[in-house]
């Protein structure tokens, strides 16, 4: 079996799944990019086990781990778009900003800050 035809698919599967994360704003469609990506890994684990004639099959045997893995990831990553979606009525990716926690931290920085420098409680 030739190792270049499963190789070049593998790459333009990995190629649009990395597309579909960069470019998509849709939660959803983030993670059938992300189900892409490990398709092609797949793929590619599968062709190499192949080529190289591996007695014990280990490329096929870390296939079925990725599988699992990437059920577990799809299932979860579903629940928290669900979540999300009730909770925002949309899954808009750029508008969500309750993940980040860029004020808490901002907050802690600035305590932080206040305490080092012995400013805290109206100090002067």
């Amino acid at each position: 079996m030739l190792l270049l035809f499963p190789l070049v698919v593998s790459a333009l599967l990995f190629s649009i799944g990395v597309y579909g994360v960069l470019a998509r704003r849709n939660a959803v469609l983030v993670l059938m990019g992300v189900e892409l990506m490990l398709n092609a890994v797949n793929l590619n684990l599968v062709a190499f086990d192949t080529y190289l004639r591996d007695v014990v099959h280990s490329g096929q045997v870390l296939t079925l781990f990725v599988i699992a893995v990437a059920a577990a990831e799809l299932g979860l990553g579903l629940a928290i778009v669900l979540m999300i979606f009730r909770s925002h009525q949309h899954i808009d990716i750029d508008r969500l900003r309750e993940l980040s926690d860029s004020d808490a931290a901002d907050e802690a920085i600035a305590r932080d800050h206040q305490i080092w420098t012995g400013v805290a409680g109206g100090e002067r």
